[in-house]
């Protein structure tokens, strides 16, 4: 769930709700439906986006393995299906914890850093085409919060170079 609104249940006891900490539970409530319904529209329609996705990835990378190419537009489901929970939790954070434990290293591991670039561009492209400007707006943080896993590696790399000079 979202933290501010665990926080606001945390401890009832002490007092009631204040009118900010309202309106902010009233706005999760009221945009709650939007939320679901464009979860299940997103559900119902990954195969043909994704499918779409990985069409186009393989036409930007045609010299690419298929191993590699399958490996990608995996991750990339992963992604989008974490960017949607966490979209329909209100917590673009869920992507962080759920991903970065393990996606850094598998795009390191498997070498797919220019693919999953290129991934997530396609797929942000793909959804922007589907669906409406507030609908994107509520799904793309969770996405731009896996991208930015893929900028942490060279990151890491630049710092260790520094640190031995």
């Amino acid at each position: 769930m979202n933290p501010q609104l665990e926080t606001l249940f945390r401890e009832p006891e002490k007092a009631y709700l204040r009118p900010d900490e309202l309106n902010a539970l009233s706005h999760f409530v009221s945009s709650l439906p939007e939320r679901i319904n464009f979860y299940r529209r997103l559900r119902s329609e990954e195969l043909s986006l994704m499918q779409a996705v990985a069409d186009a990835l393989e036409q930007q990378f045609p010299q690419e393995s298929e191993a590699r190419l399958l490996r990608s537009v995996q991750n990339g489901i992963l992604l989008l299906r974490c960017a949607a929970m966490a979209m329909l939790i209100d917590n673009p954070d869920f992507v962080t914890r759920r991903l970065g434990t393990w996606l850094p290293e598998m795009v390191a591991a498997y070498e797919t850093q220019a693919l999953d670039n290129t991934l997530y561009q396609l797929i942000k492209q793909h959804l922007s085409e589907r669906f409406t400007t507030s609908q994107t707006t509520l799904l793309f943080p969770g996405i731009n919060a896996a991208q930015a896993f893929l900028s942490e590696p060279e990151l890491e790399t630049e710092e260790t170079l520094v640190s031995l000079f």
